[in-house]
């Protein structure tokens, strides 16, 4: 018999992540039938790597000047635009799955970081920002003397 521990902890960060998702869906739904410039939310991934954060943003064809970037203690906000580039005026698209217009994304550290320490790099469509934490949550190992 395999014994299972309930963590509520993590069963509610599962149930806000599936509950922003639905509410993701619903609001590019509701901005493209509305707005002719549709709304999007780039993929984001978040990695501890011990005395920082790493947040990797995927944002492909968009260049640097159109990116808005805001760090604070506990979020980071990103903006931008991904404009349509016209080939040509009589170009009729038989199909396109890419998304264009306007985003804007706000993601929420688990902890908090020196904000006015960031890094930025932004490669091959990939923002990758650096989020130093702070001195107090920073795990530190100390070694005890018993004797």
């Amino acid at each position: 018999m395999m014994i299972r521990y309930y963590q509520p902890i993590r069963e509610l960060e599962n149930l806000k992540r599936q509950m922003d998702l639905v509410f993701d869906e619903l609001s590019a739904k509701t901005t493209q039938t509305s707005d002719t410039s549709t709304t999007w939310t780039p993929a984001v991934e978040l990695i501890d790597a011990g005395d920082s954060l790493i947040l990797q943003i995927q944002l492909p064809g968009i260049a640097a000047k159109n990116l808005d970037v805001q760090v604070t203690r506990d979020t980071v906000a990103i903006a931008g635009e991904r404009q349509r580039q016209h080939h040509s005026e009589n170009a009729n698209y038989l199909h396109s799955e890419f998304r264009y217009g306007k985003f804007q994304r706000v993601v929420n550290l688990p902890v908090a970081v020196q904000n006015d320490n960031v890094q930025a790099d932004f490669h091959d469509g990939i923002l990758t920002l650096s989020l130093p934490k702070v001195e107090e949550v920073r795990n530190r190992v100390v070694k005890i003397n018993l004797g």
